[in-house]
């Protein structure tokens, strides 16, 4: 599996994590124009769209007839410029996306599902904001698809990392059944940097008895995507730069939290 998938610019819909590529989760990006359309039928899988920037209508008819129509969804002009705005697509669902903004900008995940959840649009108070961490690893996490929706497997959210400093610290893992501690829960991040030309760094390594670990720094880009199957994954945005990511979690159980910190680093969070 290739885990870090760099940036491709691209009109219209684009696929960056096929179906299959993962055990759960695949994921695509969409560019429109104002006035132009996308449709799609989800079949067995739940998606979550992620507004990254600009507005759209979305038309959905669930597979037990109901219509919804979301109008104006969206409004920030960029990652960095407000809370995120989804819309969760229900498995069998058919939808259409019409952009209504000069630019249209949005991520598609989804991920194997029975659920008989509706169609949700999450946004204002819908979505939560933290201040997680401290010192050069305080960050802001944004929660927008967790218990508010009956959704069978994905969780997402986003978080903004200030110029210099971690996140996803101390370093946790999902890859293991210790209930109630953590769960197996793959993930996949999508990044964005402000200013454009920026950068940062993602650490991703295993447990010290995993028969098949790895240890791997990938260079973190505008647009970059970094798939996590397992391990830990600690992120640093460079000095001078805001790093952005949306993460979708999809696994075995949905339990947003059920995951084990490196014990060779949780202490920092009693320290101080």
């Amino acid at each position: 599996m290739e885990r870090l998938i760099k940036a491709q610019a691209k009109e219209g819909f684009q696929q960056i994590v096929p179906p299959g590529v993962m055990r759960f989760l695949d994921f695509a990006r969409l560019n429109l124009r104002k006035g132009q359309r996308h449709s799609a039928k989800a079949e067995e899988r739940e998606s979550v769209l992620d507004v990254f920037s600009g507005t759209a209508s979305i038309a959905v008819e669930t597979a037990y007839g109901q219509r919804q129509v979301f109008s104006g969804v969206g409004a920030r002009s960029d990652v960095f410029s407000g809370p995120p705005v989804m819309v969760y697509l229900p498995p069998h669902s058919s939808y259409e996306i019409t952009a209504a903004s000069e630019g249209f900008d949005a991520g598609i995940f989804s991920a194997p599902s029975a659920a008989r959840a509706p169609a949700t649009l999450l946004a204002g108070p819908a979505v939560t904001a933290k201040n997680v961490g401290r010192d050069n690893w305080q960050r802001t996490v944004y929660s927008a698809l967790a218990e508010n929706v009956p959704a069978e497997r994905l969780l997402a959210g986003e978080t903004l990392n200030p110029p210099g400093n971690w996140s996803s610290y101390p370093p946790h893992k999902h890859d293991r059944s210790n209930p109630p501690n953590e769960a197996v829960l793959e993930e996949i991040y999508f990044f964005r940097t402000r200013p454009a030309q920026g950068f940062g760094l993602m650490w991703t390594y295993t447990a010290a008895d995993d028969a098949e670990g790895f240890s791997t720094v990938f260079v973190i880009e505008d647009g970059d995507t970094v798939l996590l199957p397992k391990g830990y994954h600690p992120v640093v945005a460079a000095p001078g730069y805001e790093l952005h990511y949306t993460w979708v979690l999809a696994g075995e159980e949905r339990r947003y939290g059920a995951w084990a910190d490196d014990p060779r680093h949780a202490w920092v969070k009693s320290s101080g």
